[in-house]
């Protein structure tokens, strides 16, 4: 057999694979679908426990989606499991910052738990950039930055190609508009992703927890939180982990306190 023919195998045999690939994706996705509808249908009658499990079936399955952990944290709401609603309902959030339902639902689960902690007010600017990347999801920023750079490419072609001075100029201006645009959707595409991935965000699990000094059970308890409570985690040794609570206040935990967003 000529090389040729050999480039020619090789080649139908990755179309195959390809399609083959394809077609399990979409035979996954269509049953990940009937599941769905088949755990929102448990919710719907009230089996809050049946659609749970329904729901945890899906998410073992890879797939994942602000709209199935936003039901999954109505389930265990319903369930008056606090700690796993605010839990799902924060990972949805990860992957729908601007949905208002989500924040609503936040909000109503983190007035049932015992810790009302005051939170610290960050820097403006601090604020204002974080306020900026979380306008839009990890894709929506991905689909900008798309659009953007096509925009961007289309100017400096009709810049390349244009005998008028006064289109040159335009183009000039508005593709270096469209540059900045571009880079700032992907940056905060990237912003976004990371915290999808890193997280360093965890839920409290245990009913009552004692805040340690030092990672060492026999340090001096610092302060107690309960389940529910939000936490971010700064440093890990061992079976330990360093927490920081929303007044900024700092000591260590059992990782087995907490479940990470």
């Amino acid at each position: 057999m000529t090389s040729k023919h050999i480039n020619r195998s090789f080649k139908y045999t990755l179309i195959i694979l390809f399609v083959f690939i394809g077609f399990i994706n979409n035979l996954k996705a269509e049953d990940n679908y009937i599941a769905l509808d088949k755990a929102n249908n448990e919710y719907a009658k009230g089996n809050y426990q049946n659609a749970i499990g329904l729901y945890q079936d899906i998410i073992k399955t890879g797939y994942e989606a602000s709209e199935l952990y936003y039901n999954l944290g109505n389930a265990y709401f319903k369930n008056n499991n606090l700690p796993s609603a605010i839990l799902y309902f924060e990972k949805a959030k990860r992957l729908n910052p601007t949905d208002e339902d989500i924040d609503f639902n936040i909000k109503v689960a983190n007035n049932k738990i015992i810790d009302k902690i005051d939170i610290v007010p960050e820097l403006f600017y601090n604020r204002w950039w974080k306020a900026m990347y979380s306008l839009r999801s990890t894709n929506g920023w991905a689909i900008l930055s798309i659009v953007s750079i096509t925009i961007m490419l289309l100017l400096i072609g009709l810049y390349l190609f244009s005998n008028k001075m006064k289109i040159r100029k335009l183009c000039f201006s508005f593709s270096f508009l469209f540059f900045v645009i571009t880079i700032l959707t992907i940056n905060f595409a990237f912003i976004q992703q990371k915290q999808i991935i890193n997280s360093n965000e965890a839920i409290i699990f245990l009913p009552t927890v004692s805040v340690k000094s030092s990672p060492d059970a026999n340090s001096t308890d610092i302060f107690v939180i309960h389940e529910g409570t939000k936490i971010q985690i700064t440093d890990n040794i061992g079976e330990w982990s360093e927490i920081r609570i929303a007044n900024k206040s700092k000591g260590w935990i059992k990782k087995d306190s907490y479940e990470k967003i």
